[in-house]
């Protein structure tokens, strides 16, 4: 349906509202129904005062409904309660390396545009996109609307941070005339190829096919597009290292602070004051991030982040999550480099 219609139909409607059910709709309150959900009624009055029509608002969100599921998962999430070797298994199978080649040969001219517009490098947008849906595999199976207004306004700590998803996502869906309770995604409302929450998908997302769209929930190729300005926006340093291999002692040395998600602004001299060195010479002068990871025997590998090691922590503030990013790109890159070789041979 048109905006034009759509907003007609609107007005039709909003003419016999009173205590009518809507247009559509059961006459069972649902649970965030904003006639009976102060929260929901709040939203609407905003979202109202930035042109969407408080019928429609009010007929989706009376379809969205308390998820106890999506509260729990959030206490879950795998960052919180996983060490090194354990998360690095779930994201780095030999399978998910050569279906990050095989997305790659499918997507050659779209990552290659990407690198060249961006500067992020392919293997890095590739295993983005890998670790967050499996290159489009997996993009959740959670009603978006139904998370989101779940954290909104049930999640005890984050319900301002969600509300404010909630509203971009509705204003998403009004905008690209899609219907939100049909819309699939993580359980924290994270959508399509890259995972984007919705205020995100409103500042990065890209028409990077020129279709007159920018669609990440079926379009690899926008998807391939908004993950690399996502990074640039964010600072990507083209041309520059993730991170740099170390060594270090047996047990973490006190007092240092580590796998840390803010910029790099520890000194080579700190970490060679306690026993951690580089395994390449670096500049005396640049400041990175230290990392301690444990691995399956319980020994240590030490590893330094540079600043792109933190932009992609601004993609989900986990130092694992930025680790298995950076060795799924790293693996893809070598089996890439390794298929092409025998193809030429």
């Amino acid at each position: 349906m048109s905006n034009a219609k759509r907003m007609a139909s609107v007005g039709i409607a909003a003419l016999m509202l009173g205590s009518v059910a809507l247009p559509g709709m059961a006459a069972e309150a649902g649970d965030f129904d904003p006639r009976q959900h102060e929260g929901a009624r709040s939203l609407v009055e905003s979202l109202k005062e930035k042109g969407l029509p408080g019928v429609w608002l009010t007929e989706q969100l009376r379809q969205a409904s308390m998820r106890q599921s999506v509260l729990d998962a959030m206490q879950g999430a795998a960052e919180r309660h996983l060490e090194w070797h354990e998360y690095r298994d779930i994201f780095i199978t030999q399978q998910r390396i050569e279906e990050g080649v095989e997305f790659q040969q499918t997507h050659a001219d779209a990552l290659a545009k990407a690198e060249q517009v961006y500067g992020v490098p392919r293997d890095i947008i590739t295993a983005i996109i890998g670790v967050e849906t499996y290159y489009g595999r997996y993009r959740g199976e959670h009603p978006v609307l139904d998370s989101l207004a779940t954290l909104a306004f049930e999640h005890p700590t984050r319900g301002d941070f969600f509300y404010r998803e909630l509203a971009a996502f509705l204003q998403i869906a009004y905008d690209q005339q899609v219907e939100p309770a049909a819309l699939k995604g993580s359980y924290a409302g994270a959508m399509g190829y890259p995972q984007f929450i919705p205020t995100s998908y409103q500042a990065y997302a890209v028409d990077f096919d020129n279709d007159g769209q920018r669609d990440l929930w079926n379009n690899p190729v926008d998807a391939i597009g908004s993950v690399g300005n996502y990074f640039a926006e964010h600072g990507w340093q083209a041309g520059e290292a993730v991170y740099h291999a170390a060594q270090g002692p047996d047990t973490a040395p006190s007092g240092l602070t580590v796998n840390q998600i803010t910029p790099p602004d520890t000194a080579l001299s700190t970490l060679a004051s306690v026993g951690i060195t580089p395994n390449v010479t670096l500049d005396e002068a640049i400041k990175v991030s230290p990392l301690v990871l444990t691995q399956s025997d319980g020994e240590l590998s030490y590893r330094l982040g540079e600043y792109n090691f933190y932009v992609i922590t601004r993609y989900n503030h986990s130092h694992l999550y930025a680790m298995a990013v950076a060795e799924l790109a790293e693996a893809i890159g070598a089996e890439a480099n390794e298929t092409q070789g025998e193809d030429d041979a």
